[in-house]
């Protein structure tokens, strides 16, 4: 099963996530100002979330890699500098 977490101390409350989110598995949380997720059943594991986070605060497991759908986040880090 796919669990996905958004690790409290390093969530800064951007809402990109919430922005990107194709099935809105995420809610915002205006006590706390951070991201929540909140269904994760909801989730296709695009991992567009993790990918545009500036944190980094975002991790999934359990999802099926699928060829040439999925982003190299540590890829796409070293390469952005020449972006």
């Amino acid at each position: 099963m796919l669990e996905m977490t958004i690790h409290d101390k390093a969530c800064r409350g951007c809402r990109l996530c919430l922005d990107v989110c194709p099935t809105d598995c995420f809610v915002f949380d205006e006590e706390t100002e951070k991201a929540v997720v909140s269904a994760v059943d909801n989730c296709i594991a695009c991992l567009s979330c993790a990918f545009i986070c500036p944190a980094g605060a975002i991790t999934h497991k359990n999802h099926h890699v699928v060829a040439n759908f999925y982003r190299n986040i540590s890829f796409s880090r070293r390469m952005e500098k020449f972006l």
